[in-house]
């Protein structure tokens, strides 16, 4: 029913050393299947709005002897909001917060701003309420309209991948 962000991560083809920014990395599931992904050489920034997130993703991190993941504590629908330099990181991973965005622009914005040229954007969002395992069936953002949000952002629509059943997933490219 759920995502699976360890065979999500790897449809990103992250390379050893590549810098990725987790936006809304909640639990931080997502960070630290990246974190596998680009090695010991690499560097995930999970950013969240919530610091006892990020204090519990520390906790975990360190319990599983990952160390190539920063917490970053800011809101991504800001701009500037992730702290991170303009075009800092290889890719940006949005899993699962686009549905609670207040501001969705604001975030694919953010998103594109911190990747670098030829750079990934990564969204995975729900893709029904599915009677309350998901989101309020009034948040729920579709792939078409979480398309739109990302490409009036500046990136391109690059393919879809498996995010099994209840959810999507979209890469983009920053031109």
């Amino acid at each position: 029913m759920f995502s699976n962000p360890q065979k999500i991560i790897s449809q990103l083809d992250l390379q050893s050393g590549s810098r990725v920014a987790d936006v809304g990395a909640g639990s931080g599931a997502y960070a630290l299947a990246a974190a596998k992904a680009v090695g010991e050489h690499g560097k995930v920034f999970a950013v969240e709005v919530q610091k006892e997130l990020l204090s519990r993703l520390e906790r975990e991190a360190r319990s599983k002897s990952v160390h190539n993941i920063e917490a970053v504590w800011g809101d991504a629908e800001q701009e500037n909001g992730t702290h991170l330099a303009s075009g800092a990181c290889d890719a940006a991973i949005i899993a699962n917060i686009l549905f609670q965005a207040l501001d969705k622009t604001g975030l694919a914005r953010e998103a594109a701003r911190i990747i670098k040229p030829r750079g990934r954007a990564l969204v995975v969002d729900w893709s029904g309420s599915f009677g309350g395992a998901g989101p309020a069936p009034s948040a729920v953002v579709s792939k078409q309209k979480a398309q739109e949000v990302f490409e009036s952002a500046g990136l391109a629509f690059e393919r879809e991948i498996a995010a099994g059943s209840n959810h999507y997933a979209i890469i983009f490219r920053k031109p």
